[in-house]
């Protein structure tokens, strides 16, 4: 009898153990109630200062888990598993994701703070009246160069990256539709050109520039840079200001004849199970002193135009990441290629990664 009441304890005590076990599992991964948010975003994408300024203010718990491409983050996302109440795709991907159903719409009347983003970048072609996203960052791709090396004239325009000057200088950020988008834009062409004769004249001239390329790369560029293992490369705005602050003879250059303007979005997945707690976090990012801390972290470029009264004037003169409305018109978004144009887009690009003269 004794034996068979240990057995039964043990039993129990398992069982117990199993059940403790599921509990913690499920706040791992936000699903142990309505005080836990998930955050899906890019790495080292906002001041972890603010979470826990968050966490104190309202009581929830964050995850905070990272992705570091857009398709990567619309797998997952896609998949299911976890849920996620907030994510941070680019507008190209939102526009996909849109056209999935995989996003909630936004009900704004939630979203007091909306009132502080700047109306220019508010109803975007990727998300018309904004009923699935909410602005976080936006900035440009363009040229950064170290002038012990060369003169801002020498890289004011993407048609100057061909001078036989920079043979095996150059490095390229690593993405198909911003190295084709050299192409296209040096070509006056646009970045979403779904024309197979403008696509195939921005690839053989693509062909050119090869020699020039000392390596197609993502992170490792701000490492490069700014220890002056490399001199000129492509890359964003605000990987641009954390290189700068890194070392003084470095500068960014928006090319003249326009380029990418690209943004960032806060969106609610389809499979969120946290809307509450997922419109604080939104509302909180939008108020301006948050929106102006996270800025002045992460070095991108904020629409929150009650941020900008905030930030210094050193940041918000700087037309390197807040450049002019005549910069802006000739700047363009990326936008959905659709399947077909999108795998053409990857093709030719690999096949330049590969290509050497």
């Amino acid at each position: 009898m004794k034996k068979l009441r240990a057995l039964f304890i043990g039993i129990v005590a398992i069982i117990a153990l199993l059940l403790l076990g599921a509990h913690l599992l499920n706040r791992s991964t936000g699903m142990a109630g309505a005080k836990v948010i998930n955050i899906y975003n890019w790495g080292d994408y906002i001041d972890p200062d603010l979470i826990t300024k968050f966490e104190k203010q309202t009581g929830y718990k964050v995850n905070y888990e990272t992705f570091d491409s857009n398709e990567a983050m619309y797998t997952k996302i896609q998949q299911g598993g976890t849920n996620y109440d907030i994510a941070v795709p680019s507008e190209y991907m939102i526009e996909k994701m849109r056209a999935a159903h995989l996003l909630k719409k936004i009900d704004h009347a939630k979203l007091p703070n909306l009132k502080y983003i700047d109306p220019r970048f508010l109803n975007k072609s990727f998300d018309p009246g904004n009923h699935y996203s909410i602005p976080y960052f936006w900035g440009t791709l363009g040229i950064i160069y170290n002038d012990k090396f060369y003169k801002k004239s020498d890289v004011d325009s993407w048609n100057k990256l061909w001078d036989k000057k920079f043979r095996n200088q150059i490095m390229f950020v690593d993405g198909a539709r911003e190295f084709m988008g050299i192409g296209l834009s040096s070509l006056g062409y646009s970045l979403n050109s779904k024309n197979d004769t403008q696509i195939q004249q921005a690839y053989e001239k693509l062909k050119k520039l090869a020699p020039n390329a000392k390596a197609i790369v993502s992170d490792e560029i701000k490492m490069y840079m700014s220890n002056e293992e490399s001199n000129i490369a492509i890359t964003y705005s605000g990987e641009a200001c954390d290189m700068m602050a890194n070392n003084s003879h470095l500068h960014y250059v928006i090319p003249e004849g326009g380029t990418n303007l690209w943004f960032d979005n806060i969106v609610i997945p389809k499979t969120a199970k946290n809307l509450k707690g997922a419109y604080a976090f939104i509302n909180f990012m939008l108020k301006p002193e948050n929106a102006a801390q996270n800025a002045e972290y992460i070095g991108y470029s904020t629409p929150n135009k009650g941020a900008m009264k905030i930030l210094p004037k050193s940041i918000t003169s700087d037309r390197q990441f807040y450049p002019t409305e005549k910069q802006l018109d000739k700047m363009e978004v990326y936008s959905n290629l659709g399947q077909y144009y999108l795998q053409k887009y990857n093709d030719l690009y690999l096949e330049l990664k590969m290509y050497r003269k």
